[in-house]
């Protein structure tokens, strides 16, 4: 497999996108319908259930360019949902549907849905993935290997999603459980080089665990057909201003990881630990969210996360100004001072008692102004 590699460190988002029934506000399956106002389908996508539309940015050189491309993208969107009777919002689940996914009828999908069955049909989630390009296959395995300690950072920081099928889950992002019940998700292996990771995929297909390499849904994975590093960890954003800060932090992270020295890193987060301290912590952090503790040792010694992560901002300074990521960076250390998308759908609904309050308050975050005016309180 070769990497196509990026001359520049671009940036690109996935933003997967839940459909509503208006009056109801369940999940409807809509995508159908949908995508025959975008026959083209570069910039608005179906996903794996009908449910979901994935809004796509255009190859940006930062992530203020990518994010204003996906607010266009976005209120064509709205228009067209309104004409057919259906209404958007974003989270990492819906609280209260029930019922099982709907699979888009496209022939890679459906054979997912034939191989893994009732899987399939549960895993009714929705995600943001960013792509970083990156300049070799070389470059991204290093980068990839060095982001796992800080998985949780941004587990913690986009969760959205604490309810599902109309239970308070009593996680900040129950996603991730719903996602680890399947194969080939999760935290990534380890690989030395890309010709390591070349190897790998090669004795996967071999052993018919995967047909082609996106089959490896991992946290972080490297796209050698775009030539990039995508990360997969976080929730779906509820507006377009914390997508902002999450895509800025993403990008700044890896391209300091990709650049400096093992040293440099191992003074902010341990460069490797043990399997399951690193599992423990990603855990944690879809537990708890922004109160987990992060464990930093075999030894057991941990510190918040909250600091973790604030450790992980002053590190991403350095590099933000020379990739015009000030401001993005900027709105991620807001962030942290803020309440984060799980903790404002928990308010909602233990203040209404109501499950259906949490869609309508998700609704009006994506619709107010396409989700640029959403409250930080």
């Amino acid at each position: 497999m070769q990497f196509s590699p990026s001359e520049k460190h671009t940036v690109g988002v996935e933003w997967e996108l839940q459909l509503l029934d208006p009056d109801s506000l369940d999940l409807i399956d809509g995508i159908m319908p949908l995508m025959e106002f975008f026959p083209d389908a570069n910039y608005v996508k179906p996903e794996f259930i009908q449910s979901c539309v994935e809004l796509n940015s255009c190859i940006a050189d930062n992530s203020a360019e990518a994010v204003a491309h996906l607010e266009q993208s976005l209120h064509g969107l709205l228009r067209r949902c309104e004409e057919l009777e259906m209404s958007v919002c974003g989270a990492g689940t819906h609280p209260f549907c029930r019922r099982l996914a709907l699979i888009t009828p496209i022939p890679r999908y459906l054979l997912m849905e034939r191989e893994s069955g009732y899987m399939a049909q549960n895993q009714i989630t929705f995600s943001t993935h960013v792509h970083i390009g990156m300049q070799s296959g070389d470059q991204a395995i290093r980068a990839m290997t060095r982001l796992i300690p800080a998985l949780s950072a941004f587990i913690a920081l986009s969760a959205n999603s604490p309810f599902w099928r109309g239970h308070e889950t009593g996680h900040a992002a129950y996603r991730h459980r719903i996602l680890a019940a399947a194969p080939n998700y999760g935290l990534p292996s380890r690989f030395r080089d890309w010709q390591a990771f070349d190897r790998f995929l090669t004795a996967a297909k071999r052993a018919n665990m995967i047909r082609h390499f996106k089959d490896i849904h991992w946290d972080i994975r490297p796209h050698p057909d775009f030539g990039t590093l995508e990360l997969r960890a976080m929730d779906a954003a509820s507006g377009l201003r914390e997508l902002h800060g999450l895509v800025a932090f993403a990008r700044c992270l890896i391209l300091r990881l990709a650049e400096v020295s093992a040293g440099e890193f191992s003074e902010i987060l341990p460069a490797k630990l043990p399997h399951w301290i690193e599992k423990q912590n990603c855990f944690r952090a879809g537990l708890c969210g922004l109160d987990a503790e992060y464990i930093l040792d075999e030894e057991g010694t941990h510190r918040p996360l909250r600091k973790v992560i604030g450790d992980l901002l002053d590190f991403c300074k350095p590099i933000a100004v020379a990739v015009d990521e000030v401001q993005g960076l900027q709105i991620a250390a807001d962030m942290l001072e803020h309440k984060l998308g799980y903790e404002r759908q928990v308010e909602v609904y233990r203040k209404d008692n109501s499950a259906r309050s949490v869609v309508e308050l998700l609704q009006q975050l994506l619709s107010t102004a396409g989700g640029r005016e959403q409250s930080e309180g």
